[in-house]
């Protein structure tokens, strides 16, 4: 294999912008109103994600993790409940439930797609359960049909941590139209991004309207008296972000369009690599923004797959470990943990283990090169694995 280098390789950067971002922030300037309260850019960017998302009901707020803790706010967690989430995500998905006094329970996920298990959201559910919290990695939907009618047969709400998902589709639906609430993250690395935010949506205008109140620290929007009416926070995004992801939102259809010819043909190409078993595809998520291209390193332990993702880096790629199981973080059992060892947690989710140890992720803005550089990075992995 010849030895390529990082200037073989030419990836579009990220975030992208242009002179849309440009006029946008000016808009929001000239307009003199800084603050959501008094303006018109996070208003406007609400309906439009709102309405790409096939939801009716639409609010933004500072960040994806904010996004999380009042979406579940909203649900009624607190001290005495429970939040099933996926032991393999980011901790944010943990976080957001823990910071508001509930026990969050991990459960394991599919080896395959990465995504929970609904059997094993079936089996962790106790009469303190108050959400289900399935993570759509990497920007592809859970198993919505099942979780949908565990939910139902148990009365737990979801609540779909969407940050990786923007524009995903579930059997033709979009997210907006699953009958669930979701959260979505802007922070810089995302699908579309103002270097931070997040937005909720909602299936209806009663759990919206309790949310806009949480959000701007319980005050209703007309209150000129300081009448707070629910406990809440100051989460409201600022104009500035919201003239952003407007843009942002712009391109991001044409965006996902290109990543979803380039992400198949990434996947077939590292497939064919001994040794690497690429994430695979729920045919019923059928449009996937591919946040990331995700790949095992079978068999590998943790050491060796960071040196080969430290390889991957130093030839050109954007390539990074994937997240550690949530148990096997030190954060984790500070607050809200279960009543169980590590190794506990550990032996009933033997795949987030696995994936905790052998996953990779390539960044998305790789899935807006061109053909030819899928090519390109499929030989540079089977190099560095080859090596190592």
């Amino acid at each position: 294999m010849s030895d390529l280098s990082s200037s073989d390789l030419v990836f579009p950067e990220w975030p992208q912008y242009d002179d849309t971002e440009r006029d946008n922030l000016i808009r929001a300037l000239e307009q003199g109103q800084w603050w959501r309260i008094g303006g018109s850019e996070v208003d406007e960017f609400e309906r439009e994600f709102g309405e790409y998302h096939g939801a009716s009901h639409t609010l933004a707020v500072t960040t994806g993790t904010h996004a999380l803790e009042l979406a579940l706010q909203v649900l009624g967690v607190g001290p005495g409940t429970e939040v099933i989430v996926p032991a393999f995500t980011f901790i944010s998905s943990s976080q957001a439930a823990q910071r508001l006094g509930a026990v969050v329970v991990p459960v394991d996920v599919d080896l395959g797609t990465y995504n929970i298990s609904p059997e094993a959201v079936a089996n962790a559910i106790t009469d303190r359960t108050r959400v289900i919290m399935p993570v759509h990695m990497a920007g592809q939907i859970a198993d919505m049909d099942a979780l949908d009618k565990i939910a139902a047969d148990s009365g737990v709400a979801i609540l779909q941590d969407a940050a990786h998902a923007h524009g995903a589709r579930w059997r033709g639906k979009r997210i907006g139209e699953l009958g669930s609430m979701a959260a979505f993250s802007f922070q810089n690395g995302k699908l579309m991004t103002a270097g931070e935010g997040g937005a909720v949506i909602f299936p209806d205008r009663e759990l919206y309207e309790e949310g806009f109140l949480r959000h701007s620290c319980g005050r209703p929007r007309t209150d000129r008296h300081y009448l707070h009416r629910v406990s809440g926070s100051n989460f409201r995004m600022n104009e500035f972000s919201g003239a952003i992801l407007r843009a942002q939102l712009s391109r991001l259809d044409g965006q996902i369009t290109l990543r979803e010819q380039r992400g198949p043909l990434l996947a077939r190409l590292l497939a064919e690599i001994p040794g690497v078993v690429p994430q695979e595809i729920d045919p019923r998520a059928d449009r996937n923004p591919r946040y990331m291209a995700m790949f095992r390193l079978e068999g590998a332990d943790e050491t060796t797959r960071n040196e080969i993702v430290d390889r991957l880096v130093q030839r050109g790629l954007p390539a990074f470990s994937a997240f550690r199981a949530i148990h096997r973080c030190e954060a984790f059992w500070e607050i809200g943990a279960p009543d169980e060892t590590v190794e506990a947690v550990a032996e009933r989710t033997p795949n987030a283990e696995t994936l905790s140890r052998e996953a990779v992720w390539l960044h998305h803005r790789t899935l807006l090169g061109a053909e030819e550089q899928m090519h390109r990075i499929a030989e540079i992995v089977a190099d560095v694995v080859a090596r190592a």
